[in-house]
């Protein structure tokens, strides 16, 4: 055989860049191909120009007929200064709105070293589980974390938002228990957003909907298959959901409890009262309020469920020689392999959002996460005053909860040692780059399966 030949390409000269023609351009920062690219595509393509190429591939009966009307591109820094000029007209006042909605503190070391890394901002899902074993242990870490708080054995890592894995809850409920009728319940008190979310999810299914107060609902006169309870209520109100639990049960209902998980360490977690399901955000973990999102939702439910679940699940396996190693689990329920038929679509399943509030119970560990980081007392005595009007108001004590005692938690939570290690910035800094060493990401390599995963966000927009 002969030798095989070698194909060497002269390096790029540098295109000549038009006189008026700002040089830190966006595009020509982020976008990859530039015109001797281009033109060595479209001559493999067997094309003139651009042009061409559209006139060929897309139908004249869908293009536009005339250009977009938009502005002249801007610089990265022209850019950023005009949207800095646009969020300067917000005004910021304090927020007392709740509706699953609360202020946080996004620890600096993990908003330095995660949110803010391009070793761990773009890559999302863990396809390939060989070049991802740092994401996947972060991963494990949310899932562990919300299996602890909910007190059910099986959690993913994660979903949109509340209102959307309430809605995901609803439809599986609907596949394994259609046979006790075609009703869906939900609380009146639950968050309004959620109620709407689910009301929209539930028309393509045929799927009727009853929004109503939980103590005088019967399940067994309106034929329910499943049912959705806000613990605490929207309006803060802390009710013991075991008796309804039990009625619908006895009907073969299943229940879902969209809970509050920071205040799930202080109440009987879901798993304890009986639920078939829990769902919530985990936006107070560390996630920014972000003008309502995104933030990733948490799925929980019993083992039974597991293959009707949606959402990517982190299992622990071993590799070919042994060593423990992480993968994803049950993949035949998602889209890139079951394609339409899949549980849910796995790309809305917030990965980064997700580490985020791993890696914040990490950090903190069971004795550190808190109510709402960003209240002082100051802020507590302006409400009271508020309510109050002339009237006097007692201070304020940590001891002074008020919950019921049946509903104090008794179980314990995070007692892995991942969550009980890092709580100095030093381990914490240590902890996560030595995932993101076992990972490859866009600031090493291209990754080789993935879509978004591909391109890298550029810092201007982060």
């Amino acid at each position: 055989m002969g030798a095989v030949p070698v194909i060497l390409r002269r390096p790029k000269e540098p295109e000549q860049m038009q006189p008026t023609r700002h040089p830190d351009r966006f595009v020509d920062r982020h976008i990859g191909p530039d015109s001797r690219d281009v033109e060595e595509m479209l001559a493999a393509l067997g094309v003139r120009n651009l042009d061409e190429l559209i006139d060929r591939t897309v139908p004249a009966s869908i293009r536009m007929q005339k250009p977009l009307d938009l502005p002249a591109g801007r610089s990265e820094f022209g850019l950023l200064r005009e949207l800095s000029e646009i969020a300067a007209k917000n005004q910021v006042f304090r927020s007392y709105i709740g509706m699953g909605y609360s202020d946080t503190v996004t620890p600096p070391v993990i908003q330095r070293n995660i949110l803010e890394n391009p070793g761990w901002y773009t890559q999302y899902t863990p396809y390939q589980p060989e070049i991802s074993q740092g994401r996947l242990e972060a991963l494990l870490n949310y899932q562990t974390m919300v299996e602890d708080l909910t007190a059910l054995p099986v959690a993913n890592a994660s979903l949109l938002d509340e209102a959307t894995a309430a809605a995901e809850a609803m439809t599986m409920f609907h596949n394994v228990a259609a046979k006790a009728g075609n009703a869906f319940f939900v609380a009146q008190n639950c968050h309004p957003q959620t109620i709407e979310v689910v009301r929209m999810r539930a028309a393509p299914f045929g799927i009727e909907v009853i929004v109503g107060d939980p103590a005088s609902f019967d399940p067994a006169r309106q034929k329910v298959f499943g049912a959705l309870l806000q613990y605490p209520a929207t309006d803060g109100a802390v009710r013991d959901p075991r008796k309804f639990i039990e009625r619908a049960h006895a009907q073969g209902a299943l229940v879902v409890v969209a809970a509050d998980i920071i205040a799930l360490t202080l109440l009987t977690p879901p798993g304890e009262l009986g639920a078939d399901c829990a769902v919530g955000s985990t936006q107070r973990f560390g996630v920014p309020l972000g003008y309502g999102g995104p933030h990733a939702a948490y799925f929980a439910t019993k083992n039974e469920y597991v293959r009707h679940m949606p959402g990517r699940i982190i299992g622990v396996s071993v590799d070919a020689q042994g060593h423990t190693a992480l993968r994803m689990a049950l993949q035949t329920r998602e889209q890139h392999i079951r394609r339409e038929k899949a549980t849910s679509n796995i790309c809305t399943a917030q990965a980064l959002l997700a580490i985020i509030s791993g890696m914040y119970a990490v950090y903190h560990g069971p004795n550190g996460v808190a109510l709402d980081e960003t209240t002082t007392p100051e802020d507590v005595r302006d409400v009271l005053a508020a309510f109050a009007g002339a009237r006097p108001v007692s201070e304020p004590t940590a001891d002074d909860t008020r919950l019921p005692r049946s509903l104090l938690r008794k179980s314990g939570y995070l007692g892995h040692p991942v969550f009980n290690t890092h709580h100095s910035e030093t381990e914490m800094l240590r902890y996560m780059r030595l995932l993101e060493s076992r990972d490859l990401s866009l600031t090493r390599s291209m990754i080789p399966l993935g879509s978004c995963t591909m391109k890298l966000n550029a810092t201007a927009e982060m």
